[in-house]
């Protein structure tokens, strides 16, 4: 706290105000920290050697209006709760940096995915995305570190991925296109070469038709956007069923409009098709919530083969499902399931966190004591 305290401060004396009132948005919260770090360090800071956060793209002129309307809430709410404690420039100056911050802003995450914070990388930045990276951006407290992940040669520029890729060409660039304003013309884009094994549709006697099919990936994509809306867009999908608790939906009342979502589905799609998947993965993280292990470790179980052929190599989502699977293996007595489980979630973390991550320790740790 004595070390942090220049930036410490900055919200121990608004928390303190407001006590349980206290509730702004983390880019809200991160902003503020943004300003106030520009305040006390004018000079360029170490994470800034190659890009400043000045030089941050906006996209200004390609906002819409609900963007910009969501851009004066923010805003609003960074005075309603920081100016007894900090001068602010303009409302123009705001806008701008909200802009910059909404697209350059990286989402924090642990071992298993679950959210953590948000913060900006100014450096770790200047990457572009594809769908087929080359590096993996993964953190360690507060630093965030880029590894390879396949060979990159002298001279070849250096990609990481902005989004889940999980979902065919055309959501990822819907995706791509409403939060970072451009569409990618990757290998996988161009060629489209995993969607049809995304999108498969379940074999019957009597198949459905074309127009059935398209009805029930518009119904599949509302489902996801509802899902994606109730957090707005800042939490990873694992955790995005709490926000229905908000609305007092119980988790048995939410495992239901999953279960029923996956039937209506299921009688076109097979399980291993993106929206099936996105589904489970729902169920399985309130199942998680209900800490109803039987039933989290059925849809993780399901999951797992699918997620380790959609996904490129050594993604992070796939660890992070082979760690789900092997503590929850683990906490149901099966140690064997639960050993081999965990170690495929160590092989990809290697490669991904590196050797010698705290994470990968405490992995070790737990088949050490199991």
């Amino acid at each position: 706290q004595k070390e942090d305290w220049p930036m410490h401060k900055l919200e121990c004396s608004a928390m303190c105000a407001f006590g349980q009132n206290w509730n702004p948005s983390e880019t809200v919260r991160l902003t503020a920290r943004i300003l106030a770090k520009q305040k006390a360090y004018p000079e360029r800071t170490e994470s800034e050697k190659l890009l400043a956060v000045e030089e941050f793209e906006s996209h200004l002129d390609k906002l819409d209006n609900e963007k910009r309307e969501l851009i004066q809430n923010d805003i609003a709410a960074l005075h309603h709760f920081y100016s007894k404690h900090m001068e602010f420039p303009d409302n123009a100056a705001l806008v701008v940096l909200f802009a910059q911050v909404n697209c350059n802003g990286f989402t924090i995450e642990d071992e298993e995915l679950s959210h953590l914070g948000s913060a900006i990388f100014p450096d770790v930045a200047l990457m572009n995305h594809s769908c087929c990276p080359n590096v993996i951006v993964t953190y360690k407290g507060t630093l965030a570190e880029v590894r390879a992940i396949k060979e990159i040669e002298p001279g070849e520029e250096i990609f990481t991925s902005y989004i889940d890729l999980l979902y065919p060409t055309e959501d990822r660039n819907d995706r791509l296109r409403d939060s970072y304003f451009f569409n990618c013309d990757c290998k996988e884009c161009i060629t489209k070469e995993k969607d049809k094994e995304k999108l498969e549709i379940r074999k019957l006697n009597d198949p459905p038709s074309a127009e059935a099919v398209w009805d029930m990936i518009k119904y599949a994509r509302n489902v996801i956007e509802e899902f994606r809306r109730a957090k707005h867009y800042k939490y990873i999908l694992y955790h995005l069923f709490i926000a229905f608790l908000d609305f007092f939906i119980p988790p048995t009342e939410l495992l239901e409009i999953c279960e029923l979502s996956l039937d209506k589905m299921g009688a076109v799609f097979e399980d291993s098709n993106v929206y099936m998947l996105h589904m489970m993965y729902q169920a399985m993280g309130v199942c998680l919530y209900m800490q109803d292990w039987e039933g989290a470790l059925r849809y993780g179980q399901k999951i797992i083969r699918p997620y380790s052929k959609h996904y490129p190599s050594y993604s992070l989502n796939v660890a992070s499902m082979w760690l789900k699977l092997g503590r929850l293996y683990m906490a149901l007595e099966n140690r064997t399931a639960g050993v081999k489980a965990l170690k495929r979630a160590i092989a990809i973390m290697e490669v991904a966190h590196g050797k010698d991550h705290p994470y990968i320790s405490e992995i070790k740790k737990e088949l050490e004591d199991h």
